[in-house]
């Protein structure tokens, strides 16, 4: 038996399979990474600092409380 079509249809997942993309793209796509990677490190490091003022903000206190203890009491 013959081919039932004149021509080969090509799905989607068969259209893009030798498809590679362009090298703008790639740059794109890099660019985009190197901005989230940036902003993610400042999210992470702003939080680290704000925990570590916010213990040492606690320590001064609880060194006053203590310091006045020892003198006053």
């Amino acid at each position: 038996m013959g081919e039932r079509y004149a021509y080969d249809m090509e799905t989607d997942v068969e259209a893009h399979r030798g498809h590679k993309p362009s090298v703008l793209r790639k740059a794109g796509a890099g660019l985009v990474m190197v901005v989230v990677a940036a902003l993610v490190l400042k999210l992470v490091i702003g939080f680290v600092i704000a925990i570590f003022w916010t213990v040492a903000i606690v320590a001064a206190v609880l060194a006053i409380l203590w310091a006045l203890k020892t003198l006053v009491w």
